[in-house]
C-alpha cells in the first residue's frame, strides 16, 4: 500500500487550500478536535481572512447565504435529519 504524504491533503480551506491541521488554520476555541472556526455551506475557511475574502467573492456574485451554514462537524444521525 502506497504511504500518503498528507493523511488531510483533500480537507482545506476553499479560499486559499491551506490544509486542515496546518500551522496557521484556526480552530475552533483554538482547539483542533473542535473543528474549524470558520466554514460556509461551500466548504471550510481557514482564518479570519479567508473567511472575509469568502464572504466578499460571495457578495459580488450575489451568492450569499441567508442563514447561517450547518456545523460540518456536528453529527446528526439519519433519523433525525
Amino acid at each position: 500500500m502506497l504511504a500518503r504524504p498528507d493523511a488531510y491533503r483533500c480537507i482545506g480551506c476553499i479560499e486559499c487550500g491551506l490544509s486542515y491541521r496546518a500551522a496557521g488554520f484556526s480552530y475552533y476555541h483554538g482547539d483542533v478536535a473542535n473543528g474549524a472556526a470558520y466554514w460556509s455551506d461551500r466548504g471550510i475557511l481557514c482564518s479570519p481572512r479567508c473567511s472575509l475574502a469568502h464572504h466578499r467573492k460571495r457578495a459580488a456574485e450575489g451568492t450569499l447565504q441567508q442563514e447561517p451554514a450547518p456545523d460540518p462537524f456536528e453529527f446528526q444521525p439519519l433519523s433525525q435529519r
